[in-house]
């Protein structure tokens, strides 16, 4: 296990975590999520020795061996078997077998295993790399997005295989479903601080919001004490009689901790410009064909019809002409046989997981999206640069300075400014977080036109996709319905794992509807004091606003008592003198009468207050 105690970390001004303290214990499996920039992967350099922490201290036991995957692709041995088995411990050198079953899960073939590694795309050679890591058996496994260069069966596949991953993992993806089945605890750096719940993100970002209401909620009644207190001072500060309650308030005053007003994050916010399509059929395709050589052809005679509405989704492993098939419907590559008609009121967008490259690096984000269409005006530029999270200055920034999901933003961007009624995505939630992973996913839903996309990301599938083209092994098929409903009619042939995965979601299912019990007595407990508390503070509070205008009403007579005692003497009018002075005392004892009071009701609602904030706080910490 490894422990951190108060990590910090700035670049110049710009600070990304202060103070962090946390362990990671023995097989907790713990999913580390966080807005992009707010040092996930920062945090994973410091735990790996990349980078070195500003403040702060970590500790990692001795011979305590942390995994990660290289992002530099150089390999050294001839063939892809060699390769993977670098990574073996030295008491398993010779276990080419271990390697072959980790390498065959993520895609090789058996005739993958004697080529040489270069003749790999990249995607395939970050595989050998996540391999080499696998078959090291580390103490603690890190993963930095491990799904973007997988296709579907391989996710699949790394996810049953981390379910019994017999140590430590920490983990870092968008794919919130991905990470919800693997993860005993989920993390979160958040305002700069971190906080670590058991439970999935789902649990997470609901704790995450309750502290949040209840800071709020707390400061607002903060500001409501603090503001009661300075007019009590204010009020009775000149008055001897309460001068030890008047000092101790103001003590009180002095040890009040002021919480600062939460800073609004900026969540992407967006939706596509939806172009009115009155006909039924968007397009038809029929014996499409095509393929790179005659020995590698991608599909044969594959018919297609999309309707207006329709939510079509493209899966099925790498390398099967997924993306192509995008490309032939978007008019970027022309078919080999067949014929694709679109009606002719058909506006397509297409966003391509690799096309950021068609951004023109000398433009600002500003620029480059409003060049997208003609009738988009710089303040329409603007606003839709605010919606990818490009407010103000930002705006400005060269392409040529953006990371690579910055980018990707960019190009969603460029598809806001059109009106469109056909979106063909190929892997759009690659490169975002979570939170805009979620934006993207409620956009992709509201959009009144017909949507195909390409997606390995099994919460999209689930939320979106009523039918689905799949590329299998050597065909591509049409399946009629829900994602979910191809899963039970034999999905991708890994039935029994999963079973077992979904024994072990119905397992934590249960432990959340226990968790969620629970929270649901402490909130009607809680609820239950706070109305106590109001039942019996209000008629104290009542009766101490009635005591205090009454010693308001009594000063303000005594004072024209007092000028009337100075106007009779001067006249020397004895018995006038003789009857104010009688009625100048019985003020004054039921102005003295009324302070005692004040002092005992003040007592009383502050011993009340004690009581049931006292009682809040204990119910906090269940």
């Amino acid at each position: 296990m490894i422990s951190a105690d108060n990590l910090s970390k700035s670049y110049g001004a710009h600070v990304l975590f202060k103070n962090l303290s946390f362990k990671i214990n023995s097989r907790e499996r713990v999913g580390l999520v966080g807005r992009n920039g707010h040092g996930k992967t920062t945090l994973f350099r410091i735990i790996i020795g990349q980078e070195a922490c500003d403040d702060g201290q970590l500790t990692i036991p001795k011979n305590y061996h942390v995994g990660h995957v290289q992002q530099h692709l150089k390999f050294t041995q001839s063939t892809v078997i060699e390769e993977g088995m670098l990574g073996l411990p030295p008491t398993e050198k010779d276990h080419h077998w271990k390697v072959e079953k980790i390498l065959a899960g993520l895609g090789f073939l058996t005739a993958d295993m004697k080529r040489r590694p270069d003749e790999f795309s990249g995607g395939f050679q970050v595989r050998l790399n996540l391999a080499k890591v696998l078959v090291s058996d580390p103490d603690l496994l890190l993963l930095d997005e491990p799904t973007n260069y997988l296709d579907i069966t391989s996710i699949r596949w790394i996810e049953r295989f981390l379910i019994n991953w017999p140590r430590e993992l920490m983990l870092i993806t968008h794919d919130r479903s991905f990470m919800d089945r693997l993860v005993t605890h989920t993390m979160g750096i958040h305002r700069k601080g971190i906080r670590k719940i058991a439970g999935n993100t789902e649990k997470y970002y609901a704790q995450l919001a309750q502290d949040e209401e209840i800071h709020e909620k707390t400061r607002l009644n903060e500001e409501r004490r603090t503001k009661e207190i300075e007019q009590f001072i204010t009020r009775f500060r000149a008055k001897a009689r309460l001068a030890g309650m008047v000092q101790s308030r103001i003590k009180t005053l002095s040890k009040i901790e002021k919480s600062s007003k939460l800073e609004q994050l900026q969540n992407l916010e967006f939706g596509f410009r939806s172009l009115e399509f009155k006909a039924k059929h968007v397009l038809s395709a029929k014996d499409l064909t095509f393929g790179y050589s005659e020995q590698s052809m991608l599909f044969k005679n594959l018919n297609l019809s999309v309707n207006s509405g329709d939510r079509i989704c493209v899966v099925g492993p790498n390398g099967k002409g997924k993306t192509t098939l995008l490309k032939l419907l978007a008019g970027q590559f022309q078919p080999q046989q067949g014929e694709i008609s679109y009606h002719p009121r058909v506006e397509k967008g297409f966003y391509e997981q690799t096309n950021v490259q068609s951004l023109n690096e000398h433009n600002s984000v500003e620029q480059e999206i409003q060049s997208s269409y003609p009738d988009v005006d710089r303040q329409m530029a603007r606003n839709i640069s605010g919606a990818m999270l490009f407010s103000g200055d930002s705006a400005l920034k060269s392409i040529s300075v953006l990371s690579g999901g910055e980018k990707a933003r960019v190009m969603l961007g460029k598809l806001l400014v059109k009106p469109l009624n056909f979106l063909l995505l190929d892997e759009p939630s690659n490169h975002l977080d979570m939170e805009s992973c979620d934006a993207l996913l409620a956009a992709i839903d509201n959009f009144e036109g017909a949507v195909i996309m390409v997606t390995h990301n099994e919460m999209f599938l689930h939320a979106l996709a009523r039918r689905l083209i799949v590329f299998n092994a050597d065909s591509v098929d049409m399946f009629e319905g829900s994602y979910q409903q191809f899963l039970d009619k034999g999905g991708w042939g890994d039935e029994t794992d999963t079973a077992t995965l979904k024994r072990k979601d119905d397992d934590k299912q249960t432990d959340d509807k226990t968790e969620r019990f629970n929270k649901k007595q402490i909130r009607r407990r809680r609820s239950v004091i706070i109305n106590e508390r109001s039942r019996q503070l209000k008629p104290v509070e009542r009766i101490i606003t009635e005591t205090e205008l009454k010693i308001e009403t009594e000063e303000n007579r005594l004072e024209q008592l007092n000028q009337q005692m100075v106007e009779a003497v001067q006249d020397k009018k004895g018995n006038h003198i003789a009857n104010l002075s009688q009625h100048i005392h019985q003020c004054q004892q039921q102005i003295d009468q009324n302070f005692n009071k004040l002092e005992s009701l003040y007592q009383q609602k502050d011993a009340l207050e004690k009581s049931f904030n006292a009682q809040l706080a204990d119910l906090e910490d269940t």
